[in-house]
């Protein structure tokens, strides 16, 4: 999937369609997959026409109610042995001061998902602390961010990383005045791909 790197908010509109499949497939209304995921019948219908770009965290809890890895919104039915993404073709997902890119998906048994993620000033994910499956690691690019894991807090600037069992409570935010640009690698126990519950949901603070 291509999409125009020059549109720096163009929604997108091929994750929309998939996740509209994967629910028709599953035999669920708008109003049904709401109820399992817990948001609105209009924000769904947006997202699958494509007029709005989900958050991560949209997609944590959209792929949670329909039983599926958050890579199964981006990826086509091709299984490859080696994923080799130019940087202007990555599949981007941007929300609120957060542009969300994905650096690989679709290798046969993928185990692991790699982000690259850029924060606005003060962005920040919700105020409910994130718990998923798996482990996260996170390394600082360059900017700053502050990671809540825990009871821990930790500022992480250029050349920082953070790993961690993301059955801890954690969430993050850029607190300063300059951009800051995350690789963000989430992998499973069970040896699956998925941010399998809510994330990264992006807001102001």
């Amino acid at each position: 999937m291509t999409n125009n790197p020059n549109s720096s908010d163009a929604p997108t509109p091929e994750v929309g369609q998939r996740i509209r499949l994967l629910r028709e497939a599953r035999d669920l209304s708008l109003r049904a997959l709401a109820e399992r995921c817990g948001l609105s019948v209009n924000a769904i219908s947006r997202i699958e026409r494509g007029e709005n770009s989900p958050t991560v965290s949209s997609l944590h809890l959209l792929a949670t109610a329909l039983n599926v890895p958050i890579t199964e919104f981006f990826h086509t039915n091709i299984q490859r042995s080696v994923v080799y993404v130019k940087h202007d073709q990555r599949t981007r997902s941007q929300q609120s001061g957060m542009d969300i890119e994905s650096l690989g998906i679709g290798l046969h048994n993928q185990q692991i998902e790699p982000f690259l993620v850029t924060l606005q000033p003060h962005a920040q994910t919700e105020n409910p602390l994130i718990t998923h499956s798996g482990q996260e690691f996170v390394y600082c690019v360059e900017g700053q961010i502050e990671y809540q894991v825990g009871g821990e807090v930790f500022t992480l600037t250029g050349g920082d990383s953070l790993l961690f069992e993301a059955t801890q409570a954690h969430r993050f935010c850029n607190r300063s005045a300059q951009p800051a640009v995350i690789l963000m690698i989430f992998q499973t126990h069970e040896g699956k791909t998925g941010f399998s519950q809510s994330h990264l949901n992006p807001g102001a603070g």
